[in-house]
């Protein structure tokens, strides 16, 4: 992903992993919350960089988007639907894997079941607010969260609910496995979310997953790794996903063997051959389109586990 002026930097193939100007229309944009002069920036900045990057757009041979959610937005402002493929996001699966963690080293509970949110909690776009309203109505349910506390308004919130000793605040952690596999489950109802990394790390962690249909992941999840809401705004219907996953403990694990399962068909290696199955398409188009007379190469692409990127 790149911002500023080199997003209309002309390109052969863009990979897009946000798309400033459907950003720029969202009801949750920052500068709707935020009258003040960083709601200004965040608006100035959206909006140069969503002229930025229709240029670029327009000049690609090919479009890769990460999600369908991309792919559509992509569409809507007027890129052409042969252009755009799709191309998920991949996961370490030697990072995240499944297994056990002692909980008293994070600093967590034991003897609880644990559901686990992860993301920047200083903004409303990712939606801890009805995650909390939710586990309101789950009382013995606890929540780990994951995102820097300062400037954000949430543990205020977890006070006002009554909520605040069920609610565990971890700040901004670099050992996201480790937490991920001292947790019982992952829920992320993100209000704009093009994929959702943290997702795919819950999945390959062997968490049944509970997101909205505004994250671009959730594509990746069927009825039997986890549920998707299709209002992320809707505590009621939250509240009750985290009741019937907090409730029963078989179907928390058979959702999670599952999830990880979808996981292991995205490994960044895989992902990574697939990019270069294109980049490889689109020379080999140029190559001949010069040179009619030579014939194609079946060599194959070696590939080692690519490391993790940041959400």
């Amino acid at each position: 992903k790149v911002n500023g002026a080199i997003t209309m930097s002309a390109a052969d193939v863009n990979a897009v992993h946000f798309v400033h100007s459907s950003w720029w229309r969202s009801p949750v944009h920052i500068s709707r919350s935020r009258k003040d002069f960083y709601g200004l920036y965040q608006w100035l900045f959206t909006a140069a960089n969503s002229y930025w990057e229709k240029q670029a757009f327009s000049q690609a041979k090919s479009i890769i988007a990460v999600s369908e959610k991309v792919a559509k937005e992509l569409v809507s402002i007027g890129v052409p639907r042969q252009k755009i493929r799709v191309i998920v996001n991949g996961v370490d699966l030697q990072e995240f894997t499944p297994g056990v963690t002692s909980r008293s080293l994070l600093g967590l509970p034991e003897n609880v079941n644990l559901a686990l949110f992860a993301g920047d909690i200083r903004i409303s776009r990712k939606n801890l607010d009805t995650v909390l309203h939710a586990l309101v109505k789950v009382p013995e349910l606890h929540l780990a969260v994951v995102g820097g506390t300062q400037d954000s308004p949430y543990p205020a919130m977890a006070k006002a609910l009554n909520i605040s000793e069920r609610v565990h605040f971890l700040g901004y952690r670099h050992d996201m496995p480790q937490i991920q596999r001292a947790s019982d489950l992952f829920v992320f109802p993100s209000r704009y979310e093009p994929f959702g990394l943290v997702v795919i790390e819950a999945m390959a962690s062997g968490l049944p997953v509970i997101t909205a249909t505004t994250t671009g992941a959730a594509d990746l999840l069927n009825p039997d790794s986890g549920i998707v809401l299709e209002d992320c705004d809707d505590v009621e219907a939250l509240a009750h996903a985290l009741q019937l996953l907090d409730s029963d403990r078989s179907l928390r694990q058979q959702m999670g063997k599952v999830a990880r399962t979808i996981a292991e068909q995205h490994s960044w290696s895989t992902m990574a051959q697939t990019y270069l199955n294109i980049f490889e398409e689109l020379i080999t188009h140029e190559k001949y389109s010069s040179h009619p007379h030579l014939s194609p190469s079946s060599r194959p692409v070696p590939l080692s586990e690519s490391p993790r990127t940041a959400n």
